[in-house]
């Protein structure tokens, strides 16, 4: 059993949904911001909260609005940029307005990559978990594919659909139970919003490069999209990147192996936002 005491819990009401946050750590630490995937929430980075206070940061995570406790979903369609400008949102509200590092698995590494494009000064370094790139150029199936996955996402018996999902996510059966209970917080309507979101992630960007500190993994077993095939050219593309792959995990490389994500993390971390 994780302990994950003592935490503040925050909420903060904006274009109709009072969004859930909840903070750790000492109040003078270098903040670390995460944002968790497509309908998971904010637990599953229970397993990194320990090992983050215990070196001295300041942690918040979030549940994404349509996830978790941060209902209703509210304003209608949905958008990454919606999603970055609630975070950024409940983080001036929290007084963290210095650089931050910050770290987004799937959907939330959408978030950090949004940020750090349009609000690089906000950024003091980024950590991306099982991410693809949203602004490398893809190919026009490639394209075609992720536009069109909400029609076909569609066509899958909801239950069926979530328990691929849960599957999917992770490869330890404890991760597979969690993020199964996790995707049935939202209902359909939510559930195909945040998709249509994910779809409509991908913005090319020819010639463009993070210039800020990048951790960029994914386990070793992620079959997600095209991550593992764009991971090692997404890393050589920009030029303060270490690219790191996470053995014996799936998509969720955070839950399925901490012990090796921690390490790394707490390494990048203490190189790049050190307390």
């Amino acid at each position: 059993m994780i302990d994950l005491s003592p935490r503040t819990s925050h909420v903060h009401e904006r274009n109709g949904s009072a969004l859930h946050a909840w903070t750790w750590g000492p109040d003078d630490g270098p903040w670390i911001a995460m944002s968790h995937g497509a309908t998971m929430d904010h637990r599953m980075f229970d397993p990194q909260i320990p090992a983050l206070t215990g070196a001295g940061y300041r942690v918040m995570t979030w549940d994404l609005r349509g996830h978790g406790r941060s209902k209703p979903l509210g304003k209608t369609p949905l958008t990454i940029r919606d999603l970055t400008e609630d975070w950024l949102t409940i983080l001036d509200e929290l007084g963290a307005t210095a650089p931050l590092g910050f770290v987004g698995q799937s959907l939330g590494s959408y978030l950090v990559q949004d940020l750090v494009l349009r609000h690089p000064e906000r950024v003091s370094c980024l950590v991306v978990i099982g991410g693809t790139c949203t602004t490398a150029p893809i190919s026009w199936w490639e394209s075609l594919a992720l536009k069109s996955s909400p029609f076909w996402l569609r066509l899958w018996p909801d239950a069926s659909l979530r328990r691929a999902v849960a599957k999917a996510t992770a490869l330890r059966p404890e991760v597979q139970a969690y993020a199964l209970e996790a995707t049935q917080q939202l209902d359909a309507r939510e559930f195909f919003q945040v998709w249509n979101a994910v779809a409509g992630a991908i913005q090319p960007r020819p010639g463009y490069r993070i210039e800020q500190p990048l951790l960029l993994t994914h386990g070793d077993r992620d079959r997600t999209g095209n991550i593992a095939k764009i991971a090692p050219r997404w890393a050589i593309r920009d030029p303060r990147c270490r690219y790191e792959v996470i053995p014996n995990a799936s998509h969720n490389a955070n839950q399925d192996n901490p012990e090796v994500f921690n390490r790394i993390l707490l390494e990048f971390l203490r190189e790049h936002h050190p307390v």
